[in-house]
């Protein structure tokens, strides 16, 4: 243990790793939390009554290992040297990500069949330093929340007097803005743009049904699985919010000669923001959905049909929320969170938006020479698209409608998902059976790239960067 703490004590956890990646920046009004070991246990701990305990394999490699450690822990719990810090993934504000193992799995060195996990480690001091405590502690908690299969999966938290280690799932296919930038032309075509904004529709659906709002989606957070399909990671900048601002499900018919967008004047407009604050949103507690984002259940009504035939769609977003906080990347700021007029979860669709342009394109639309003018130019300037590449209109009109300035009349900013799912870009995607998609790209297998000092616990630093 004193050998690894050592090893970890001498990374630098302050250095950019790749200069690809653009920085996410927080400011405002943040609330201070008091992080001890004993207000953050082990998120796979539970009661134990003896040393040594049983377990039954599960048939997931990943949870088998954890389980495995657990059961032959003294307190059930995963430690800092149950770890093999492999080599460094990439880096973040509040800690550096890891290609992590767990020791003593019995295996051999030659044996290809290792399970790899992604560990986020974060030095206590230094958070303690920046005040940044309350988002280390929000991360955690929200991903103790999520079981979705574009999400990742906390298997386990782990801490020592100095550093705390979130281990999560390991994507081999780093993220998608290193994938672009071995696309052709340095930009993806539209059905690829199709396949990845699917997905990161329905899982900001779940988040935002999990009373969640995200706020920093950037191709640098979008992770590729080894089957080809996204996970959405870094939650350190999302907001979570309390059962006092969050919206009861809604059912919204939709008849033959409405869109989505416009059935969305028949619900309640959002209330005015000065009935809440930034505080209202800060570490509160844990809420689950209002209803399934897989299994909705629908109270049907005998008396009462819909007699024009159109669709119903179930709306059960927080579409009221609000914050002050000034945080995300400046590239894919909304204009709402630059103007300092509050913010909810439209903020995500906006940043969906330049999502999908910046996968079209190879660049954001509003970028200026620097971060002031990139944000004049999202309150002022109006949104254009370059004659090449070619793209079609569907794409074109998803994208202006995500990118509307006032919040209000954005795409998604009433109905949610729903609206953004039944639009005439994403026809044909059969939303129910998106892990059965074909991905337009899958990554090659895992190869750990041996360097001078492989061997050691402590090689992270010397490793290059090709995957975050």
């Amino acid at each position: 243990m004193d050998d690894l703490t050592d090893g970890l004590q001498s990374m630098s956890f302050n250095s950019s790793l790749s200069e690809i990646n653009r920085p996410s920046t927080s400011s405002g009004s943040e609330t201070t939390t008091t992080w001890t070991a004993s207000s953050l246990s082990c998120s796979t701990s539970t009661n134990h009554h003896n040393n040594k305990r049983n377990y039954t394999p599960s048939g997931d490699p990943y949870w088998d290992g954890i389980n495995r450690i657990r059961s032959e822990s003294v307190n059930g719990k995963v430690s800092l040297s149950d770890l093999k810090f492999v080599q460094r993934l990439g880096s973040g504000d509040i800690g550096n990500v890891y290609l992590v193992e767990l020791k003593g799995d019995g295996k051999e060195k030659d044996d290809k069949c290792c399970y790899y996990y992604a560990g986020k480690v974060m030095d206590k001091k230094e958070l303690e330093s920046r005040n940044k405590q309350g988002r280390a502690k929000m991360e955690m908690e929200i991903l103790e929340m999520l079981d979705h299969p574009f999400l990742p999966t906390l298997y386990s938290y782990c801490e020592s007097s100095r550093w705390s280690c979130l281990v999560t799932e390991f994507c081999p296919g780093g993220d998608l803005h290193v994938l672009r930038q071995r696309q052709p032309f340095k930009r993806f075509d539209e059905s690829a743009v199709r396949f990845y904004a699917s997905e990161i529709t329905v899982a900001m659906e779940y988040v935002h049904m999990m009373g969640i709002v995200y706020r920093d989606l950037k191709p640098e957070n979008v992770l590729v699985r080894a089957d080809g399909h996204i996970m959405l990671t870094d939650f350190d900048l999302s907001l979570k919010c309390d059962n006092s601002t969050s919206t009861p499900a809604q059912i919204v018919s939709v008849t033959a000669n409405q869109t989505p967008s416009s059935a969305a004047a028949n619900l309640p407009h959002d209330p005015p923001a000065n009935k809440f604050t930034s505080s209202s949103c800060i570490l509160p507690h844990c809420i689950g959905p209002a209803v399934s984002c897989f299994r909705p259940k629908l109270r049907r009504k005998k008396k009462q049909t819909n007699r024009r035939g159109g669709p119903e769609f179930v709306v059960s977003e927080p579409v009221d929320v609000r914050s002050m906080s000034f945080v995300g990347t400046h590239e894919y700021l909304a204009p709402e969170i630059v103007s300092g007029e509050g913010h909810g979860s439209a903020v995500d669709w906006w940043t969906l938006g330049i999502f999908m342009y910046e996968l079209l394109y190879g660049y954001t639309p509003f970028k200026g020479s620097d971060n002031e003018y990139t944000m004049a130019n999202i309150v002022a300037r109006a949104l254009e698209f370059p004659k090449e590449p070619s793209v079609s209109a569907p794409v074109k009109d998803l994208i202006t409608q995500l990118l509307v300035k006032d919040p209000t009349r954005r795409l998604g900013s009433t109905m949610g998902a729903s609206a953004i799912k039944h639009h005439l870009f994403f026809q044909g995607v059969n939303w129910a059976l998106l892990r059965c998609a074909k991905p337009p790209h899958i990554p090659p297998p895992f190869v750990i790239r041996e360097t001078e000092d492989s061997d050691d616990d402590d090689s992270c630093p010397g490793t290059p960067m090709d995957y975050y």
